[in-house]
């Protein structure tokens, strides 16, 4: 290993009525989604902007801006191919993933195992690469609130 990085994200959407609440490219069964311009994916946002930042290769706005219609509802998923696509290109391997999803609600233990594999086969690593948690707010600030969701993530590139 010659060089080596680490990154980190952070991304936050708002319930919304009328769409599918994906996190980690995983339906999760629940009556709300989350607001924005593509499925917004909160989890796999964050963990976009981690690897670009660790990459030194800006972050998803720059990238899949939100003012281009062809990323309209998009699977967030194609947008980590990209971005893993990217990173290749430019020689960086993922060490690690470690993600946290900030919710009240919905409860995401349940879904844990199928979002790391889904991160996983998305970016053709080891299972053993991606680790993702869930906690609360115990009610505090706007996740508290159940308003919406955050997540961040980090990251460690390497060549």
């Amino acid at each position: 290993m010659s060089e080596y990085r680490v990154g980190n994200g952070f991304d936050v959407h708002a319930f919304a009525e009328n769409r599918k609440l994906v996190i980690g490219g995983v339906k999760i069964d629940f009556p709300l989604g989350l607001a924005g311009h593509s499925d917004a994916d909160v989890l796999t946002h964050a963990i976009i902007d981690a690897l670009l930042g660790a990459a030194g290769l800006g972050d998803i706005g720059r990238h899949f801006p939100d003012t281009d219609d062809k990323y309209k509802d998009i699977d967030s998923l194609l947008l980590l191919k990209d971005v893993r696509d990217k990173l290749k290109a430019e020689g960086w391997q993922i060490g690690n993933i470690d993600a946290t999803v900030i919710a009240q609600k919905p409860k995401l233990a349940g879904y844990i195992e199928r979002i790391e594999k889904t991160l996983a086969e998305c970016l053709a690593v080891d299972i053993s690469k991606i680790n993702v948690k869930a906690t609360t707010t115990e009610r505090l600030g706007f996740t508290g609130r159940e308003e919406g969701i955050a997540a961040l993530a980090s990251t460690a590139l390497y060549k």
